[in-house]
């Protein structure tokens, strides 16, 4: 496990990540692009750190931002550990129909965890039964291409 402080940075208008300095990312000896379990303000997340120019970077979603109770320009504290339990995405049934029916799980499947989890937060966001279903029929067309 490692520990640094940081600060919040603000990126465009709302997105927010957490500068992770190369020592850390060397101390915990899993590359440049380990998988982390990473707690800010006694709130914890999975995640990966990403070199964003030359920079090592970790997202940090308005959802984390919330739960942790920090904002843009804040001081925290950060915890790192190396994730290395399988990271797999637990696929809604009406979304893993869908895609059986048209026989896209394998590509499903093959998309990266980020990808994968990507379309499910899509399907399991939406407000109504309607809104969903599009979005159910857009993950279909876009792995149809």
């Amino acid at each position: 496990m490692v520990t640094f402080t940081t600060v919040v940075e603000l990126s465009g208008r709302t997105a927010t990540g957490l500068e992770v300095p190369a020592e850390a990312v060397e101390a915990l000896g899993s590359g440049r692009r380990p998988a982390v379990t990473v707690a800010v303000g006694g709130h914890r997340y999975r995640s990966t750190v990403a070199v964003m120019g030359g920079r090592f970077m970790l997202p940090l979603s308005a959802e984390n931002r919330t739960a942790a109770g920090v904002a843009a320009g804040d001081t925290v504290e950060v915890e790192l550990e190396l994730d290395t339990a399988p990271r797999e995405v637990e696929v809604p049934d009406d979304l893993a129909r869908a895609l059986q029916r048209a026989g896209l799980t394998e590509a499903f499947s093959a998309l990266s965890y980020s990808h994968q989890r990507r379309h499910v937060l899509q399907v399991e966001g939406a407000r109504t039964e309607a809104t969903r279903l599009r979005r159910v029929e857009a993950v279909v067309a876009a792995l149809a291409g």
